[in-house]
């Protein structure tokens, strides 16, 4: 008789139950997710009606797989570009929301009587949201087109990464078993080192690897490499002492910059899904019954801890960043649940023997709560802002709404900012590039060459040689290279004041420079009197080949930023503050009753409200078009609005994605929605918004005018600017500009 694996018997019967769940939580319109917990609950050593899993260990590996899954198909959502983009209210919202969690839920565990370890991990727990839940409560609900939903996917991304950096302070405190300062400095200095040479090194390499076999990749072998990627990458975490996830989720953050990336998310969905299944089988499979049952008091508490706590730091993180309280209260209670990486952290609790075994099952029962309680709180939350504004106090919101106000408009960065900013990402970028090549040619070029080369002084000479000359571009660049030549010119001719500063941050380059060759002679060698002539014929080759060291890196440099930006990241759209007005995105569809009609005879204005700033048709931009402009199939138009006129429009202008047209020489990025303030000697002061010229100096279209407290929306193009006019106009942001002369 054939004998059948037991770990194929466990698999199938893990499928079985996942798809039997799934299914009926499909038809009862419930989140997959909980379906999977519940059937692991189900074939788990806890519950003996139906048969259970009998080979626990080999179901471990299948979770490990899935959590490496799981975490590469949120990288690839991630992606680095998307984080620099994400803007300040989204970051400041997160951040807040993260601190503030991770304090609560720590002084919750100890006023319950935990121990201090499960304390920190429960406040680690309630610091992230869950992706996947709002991504479908928001779909469920149809408010993607909301303003507060480009907030809170911003959010999401920044608590991304924010819980990958938590995953690896929390292995280091679990460790150690004690918050040790300097310990907790290295890790983040020891993850900021790493994250930032993967970053560099796969956005140099991969894409280029990517682009050459183009030709020879069809969707097998994309999906084989993307995997071989995801997999090489997490070895490389592990060896350099992280998590398995965090090398997935580099891996694929990196691959996000990437042209395939659509595609390689599509190729790599169903092994994601396949494995991400079996990970939440068996985080059902570790629940407890008795323990929910035992626990169901800290359950609720918790579970309440998680709504209220989340509501009063994401409201008040999205407050601080400048965002009128209705914004504010909606992303707060869209925040109000914990999901996959929650999962994940509890996960590295037990697993690290850090945390009680009732960490874990109260975790997944609280998940389960908010995921059901998400989709009310989102849906109500309109009402409840409309409730707390009648409840707090007129002066209170007053004082939000001239902060949110007061936070928007035209910014300018000094001369100093650009430079020092410049300055310091040079900096970190060629010191971590460099160091990483000395502790290479140490630790693996130095032992090759021994082994197959030569050793002695000589193996050491043609080490030091081979790691020079690959350091010597990084050399020029960090010492050497100028660096935003206009405003350092600006204010080097500021003689009194920044001349001093200017040389002092040269010779600190230079300073810089001679100490990491120094530090790659003392690897090497035992006398300083080596070093000092290294050192003296390092200065001799960097002013000789200066030029060709500057051609080289420049090379580099630009197959560097033709990599990261191959793919065109999402635009933030900006917004107006503190109105409920934002600019939204619609393609107009082939079957639409808006096609071939003009703009005049749409009147959409007129109807809905709503205001369509510029018109994109394949590749020809066409800002603030005039009346008797047509719309055509897959036309992309930018309109602005309220939330409520974007969604009675929506409807009319939903279609498939556009195809690529001809040329037409408007930015796109160059649209923008920004504010001026008129005074008396602003060229447009005591004219009507018709005769002031606005359409055809800026490109633009005015969209709001604030006056003496009130804000006028769509104002009639008879009014006369006066002074103090605050002035909200859609355009040309390089025009814009010109009316504040």
């Amino acid at each position: 008789m054939t004998h059948l694996p037991v770990l194929i018997a466990d698999l199938g019967l893990i499928l079985a139950a996942g798809g039997i769940t799934t299914i009926i939580f499909k038809k009862i319109k419930q989140p997959l997710v909980l379906g999977y917990i519940i059937a692991g609950l189900l074939v788990g050593p806890h519950f003996k009606f139906i048969p259970t899993v009998s080979d626990n260990a080999n179901i471990t590996i299948w979770a490990e797989i899935g959590v490496i899954f799981l975490l590469f198909s949120l990288g690839l959502e991630f992606s680095f570009k998307k984080l620099v983009k994400v803007g300040g209210s989204s970051s400041i919202t997160a951040l807040v929301e993260i601190i503030g969690m991770c304090l609560i839920g720590y002084f919750a565990g100890k006023l319950m009587g935990w121990k201090t370890m499960d304390s920190i991990f429960l406040g680690a727990v309630l610091s992230v949201s869950s992706t996947t839940i709002i991504i479908r409560a928001f779909d469920e609900l149809g408010v993607k087109h909301k303003k507060f939903a480009n907030l809170v996917f911003g959010v999401l991304i920044v608590e991304d990464l924010a819980a990958i950096l938590i995953m690896v302070l929390l292995t280091t405190v679990a460790v150690s078993q004690q918050f040790e300062g300097a310990e907790m400095i290295v890790s983040i200095l020891k993850l900021s080192f790493f994250l930032i040479l993967w970053f560099l090194g796969g956005i140099f390499i991969i894409p280029s690897f990517l682009k050459l076999t183009k030709k020879l990749m069809n969707d097998e072998t994309l999906l084989v490499v993307s995997l071989a990627l995801c997999l090489v990458m997490v070895i490389l975490a592990v060896k350099v002492g992280f998590s398995p996830a965090l090398g997935a989720f580099i891996m694929g953050s990196i691959l996000a910059e990437t042209p395939q990336a659509e595609k390689i998310e599509h190729l790599t969905k169903s092994v994601k899904d396949l494995f991400g299944a079996v990970f939440f089988v068996s985080v059902g499979m570790l629940i407890d019954p008795k323990i929910l049952l035992a626990y169901w008091q800290p359950i609720l508490i918790i579970t309440g801890i998680t709504i209220v706590g989340k509501l009063i730091t994401t409201g008040s993180g999205a407050l601080l960043s400048g965002q009128p309280l209705k914004t504010s209260v909606q992303t707060g209670l869209s925040l109000t649940q914990i999901g996959e990486f929650s999962f994940i952290i509890a996960t590295l609790g037990l697993t690290l023997k850090a945390t009680s075994d009732f960490l874990y099952p109260i975790t997944v029962a609280v998940s389960a709560i908010t995921t059901f309680t998400t989709p009310y709180l989102i849906k109500y939350s309109e009402n409840f802002y409309n409730l707390l504004s009648k409840i707090l106090p007129q002066k209170w919101l007053d004082a939000i709404s001239r902060y949110s106000s007061s936070t928007e408009g035209i910014t300018t960065l000094s001369d100093w900012k650009v430079l020092l900013r410049s300055y310091i990402i040079n900096t970190i970028t060629h010191s971590v590039i460099i160091i990483a090549v000395v502790v290479l040619a140490s630790r693996y070029l130095h032992p090759f060459i021994i082994k197959n080369i030569t050793n002695g002084t000589n193996g050491v000479i043609i080490t030091v040689i081979i790691a020079f000359l690959i350091m010597s571009p990084f050399l020029w660049a960090l010492s050497i290279r100028r660096i935003e030549k206009t405003a350092y010119s600006h204010l080097w001719l500021n003689k009194k004041y920044t001349r001093g500063p200017l040389i002092a941050m040269e010779v600190f380059r230079i300073a810089l420079g001679v100490f990491f060759v120094g530090f790659l002679m003392y690897e090497f060698f035992d006398t300083w009197i080596a070093a000092g002539i290294a050192l003296g014929l390092t200065i001799a080759v960097m002013v000789i080949f200066s030029r060709k060291l500057q051609s080289f890196y420049e090379r580099m440099e630009n197959r560097f930023f033709y990599n990261l930006n191959a793919r065109e990241a999402a635009k933030k759209q900006p917004e107006i503050l503190p109105w409920d007005t934002h600019l939204l995105e619609l393609t107009v569809a082939p079957e639409s009753k808006l096609v071939g009609k003009t703009l005049v005879d749409l009147a959409v204005r007129e109807k809905y409200g709503i205001n369509i700033a510029m018109i994109e048709r394949g590749k020809i931009m066409i800002p603030t078009p005039k009346r008797d402009e047509r719309l055509y199939p897959n036309d992309k138009v930018l309109v602005i609005g309220t939330d409520d006129q974007l969604a009675s429009v929506k409807h009319l202008f939903e279609g498939d994605h556009m195809e690529i047209d001809e040329d037409e020489t408007f930015p796109k990025q160059d649209m923008s929605l920004q504010k001026i303030v008129i005074n008396s000697k602003s060229p447009v002061f005591g004219q009507t918004i018709r005769d002031s010229g606005i359409r055809e100096k800026t490109q633009g279209l005015v969209v709001g005018i604030e006056r003496d407290g009130q804000r006028i929306l769509n104002p009639d193009s008879n009014l006369v600017f006066k002074n103090d006019d605050i002035v909200w106009i859609v355009g040309n942001n390089k025009r814009i500009p010109e009316l504040l002369k």
